[in-house]
């Protein structure tokens, strides 16, 4: 898989993950405590290393766009 194709990978599942973080269910379900409370924190947890996972791949598809030109 190339680089780029990481890239797409990685930021669907953010997408992904973002709108759960978003869903009112998600939401309703951390506000009656009827989960662990802690699942909030391991989402925006996922959502932060995701990132920064995605940051790296970033960086290598840049360098190879500039290398192609």
């Amino acid at each position: 898989m190339e680089p780029i194709e990481i890239l797409k990978q990685f930021n669907s599942c953010y997408v992904k993950i973002q709108a759960i973080a978003q869903d009112e269910n998600w939401l309703l379900l951390i506000a009656d405590k009827r989960i662990d409370p802690q699942a909030a924190t391991h989402l925006a947890d996922v959502m932060h290393y995701l990132g920064e996972a995605m940051g790296c791949v970033e960086e290598i598809v840049e360098v190879k766009t500039i290398q192609n030109y």
